[in-house]
């Protein structure tokens, strides 16, 4: 009997190798392999032509790309933000030396809570760093209300939000600026990278300076950057990714479909929640486990699949309010943080990505069902 291989919550789409090979050869012939080469100035631009968005600027990382867009904006203070997403996010505002505050989510949606926002503002608060859970935007319209009256800064953690649309439009062109990663585990990748979305030129110029150590020619550096440049091989794969994400998109729609329909009538399993209007690209399948109705809890689900190869993750677990980092913060307390408390012990992200076969995603709905 052959083995079961093992079935990851995530793989990226990976195009055929021989379409890479012009690329390379490209690079090579030019002998620029970073710093706003060719394939950087033209990754750049279509993008902004992909995603509907006038500016963006690329990064190393995902991660850089918050940690820059914090010092571009000149945010201090408090930020407020949500326990619920991966860590970069709150470590961002650390290493700017900003203090985060968080508020609880939404139990429908799993973003931040808009009307948790305005009890948390302080005459310290600069900012408001939302993120788009899992690729649902926030209620974009009701946080910037917040920001107007209050003078505050919005900046989104879009990182699973990639090409995401809300009724036409992209939810990147929200706020003051959207944040995007490339990782490997996103619906596109350049194995690592990210971007800053932006609205004005003068904007993307200052982002531009601080992400090469601040230099603005060859002898001025006008403030204290970073290196967080996108080199040129991460550009020319994420130019051929280009050519294949719609094609991936849909296969990931394909996916969730299937899930949805499987998955229906299992009790205590809360799927997914549609959003009208909405053209999802599916980075996450999250499903939340409910011990009483489904009789096992998340975790004995967690550690079934497991013990059949198919790996799941338990995002967001643990909040990153209960980190030793930051549970000494007076918002992280868990009774400030009911809902992200309760849905961080559900939530479990069944296995997602393009490649996932009819037959794996029956394998993993029939041991969800028959437990």
């Amino acid at each position: 009997m052959n083995e079961q291989k093992n079935i990851f919550v995530t793989q990226p789409y990976l195009p055929p190798l021989d379409e890479f090979y012009p690329f390379l050869e490209k690079i090579w012939g030019n002998k620029w392999l970073t710093n706003n080469g060719e394939y950087h100035k033209e990754f750049e631009k279509a993008l902004c032509e992909y995603l509907g968005v006038n500016h963006i600027s690329l990064f190393a990382n995902g991660t850089l790309a918050i940690i820059t867009a914090l010092q571009a904006m000149r945010i201090t203070g408090e930020v407020i933000t949500t326990p619920f997403s991966f860590v970069a996010t709150t470590h961002s505002l650390w290493w700017n030396g900003i203090k985060p505050v968080f508020v609880d989510i939404d139990p429908v949606s799993y973003n931040i809570d808009p009307n948790k926002i305005e009890a948390a503002i302080t005459p310290k608060t600069t900012a408001i760093l939302p993120v788009h859970v899992y690729g649902k935007p926030c209620n974009t319209e009701k946080i910037q209300e917040i920001a107007d009256i209050y003078g505050l800064k919005v900046i989104y953690d879009a990182c699973h939000a990639f090409g995401v649309e809300k009724n036409g439009q992209s939810i990147l062109n929200f706020g003051n600026m959207s944040i995007l990663s490339f990782h490997a585990t996103k619906v596109f990748t350049t194995f690592e990278g990210g971007a800053i979305v932006c609205n004005d030129e003068s904007t993307k110029k200052r982002i531009d300076f601080l992400k090469n150590f601040g230099f603005a020619d060859e002898t001025t550096v006008v403030a204290p950057g970073i290196n967080a440049k996108m080199n040129e091989f991460q550009a020319a794969f994420g130019l051929l990714q280009l050519n294949h994400i719609d094609k991936a998109i849909r296969m990931r729609q394909d996916v969730a479909e299937i899930y949805n329909e499987k998955l229906k009538n299992c009790v205590g399993v809360t799927l997914p929640a549609e959003v009208p209007g909405l053209r999802h690209t599916y980075p996450y399948y999250p499903i939340l486990v409910n011990k009483e109705k489904f009789g096992l809890s998340r975790n004995q689900l967690f550690e079934k699949l497991k013990e059949s190869n198919v790996f799941t993750r338990r995002y967001f677990y643990p909040l990153i309010s209960q980190f030793p980092a930051y549970r000494g913060l007076e918002s992280s307390k868990p009774d400030n943080l009911p809902v992200a408390t309760s849905i961080a012990e559900e939530v479990l992200c069944l296995p997602m990505y393009p490649n996932l076969s009819v037959d794996e995603i029956n394998l993993i709905c029939n041991l969800i069902t028959n437990n």
